[in-house]
């Protein structure tokens, strides 16, 4: 088990460039909710969040519409195939966003793993019992002056992950593209879920 950094915390940067596309997927039904929003501190403790007092807010993304969808609605299904409800994905919404400037981010990925010490296996890839452990790297990364982390997760390994804090990086920063937007509550959102998740033996179930 690693609780988190120990000794000198040397991680690997990795650049987000300005004009990178970002993949986000928010519930509309939470407060404030916006694909520019940085999360205060609501909800359950994640991998990388929260931390900090005050609270550092924080914002997830990811390179992919693939990887943004696997981190969210289809996080918890298993690997062999399952199904969605309309209750799980009609209040969800797939957006995007465009980076305005250069980002230094901590790389918990590939080398970026070899730099800290770590495996996936200690930081990357645990279930949520070790969240109190796997923050803390967050929390190194932001001592260290990065305006976020990236990692590949386990459920998506293809693609990368992206976490922001809302105190290096503003609403300002990213620019929410107004011609791309998946609603899962219309017909045409619907379908698009449904052809992604056929070939992942995943159910989309419609009322």
């Amino acid at each position: 088990m690693v609780d988190g950094p120990k000794g000198p915390f040397r991680p690997l940067s990795e650049n987000l460039r300005a004009g990178a596309k970002l993949y986000r997927v928010i519930s509309n039904t939470r407060p404030g909710a916006s694909l520019d929003a940085f999360n205060p501190g609501y909800g359950p403790p994640t991998r990388f969040a929260f931390f900090g007092n005050p609270v550092i807010p924080i914002l997830y993304c990811a390179e992919s519409e693939s990887s943004a969808l696997c981190e969210t609605l289809l996080r918890d299904i298993p690997y062999e195939g399952g199904e969605v409800l309309p209750s799980e994905y009609l209040r969800l919404l797939l957006g995007r966003l465009t980076v305005q400037q250069d980002l230094s981010l901590a790389s918990f990925r590939g080398t970026g793993l070899r730099a800290i010490g770590v495996g996936r296996k200690d930081i990357t890839d645990t279930d949520d019992e070790r969240y109190a452990e796997t923050v803390l790297w967050a929390e190194a990364a932001h001592r260290a002056g990065f305006d976020g982390i990236t990692w590949t997760s386990a459920r998506c390994d293809s693609d990368a992950a992206y976490m922001l804090f809302g105190d290096r990086v503003t609403p300002a920063d990213l620019s929410i593209d107004p011609d791309f937007s998946r609603v899962f509550a219309t017909p045409e959102g619907i379908f698009w879920l449904t052809d992604f998740c056929a070939p992942l033996n995943i159910e989309v179930q419609q009322s």
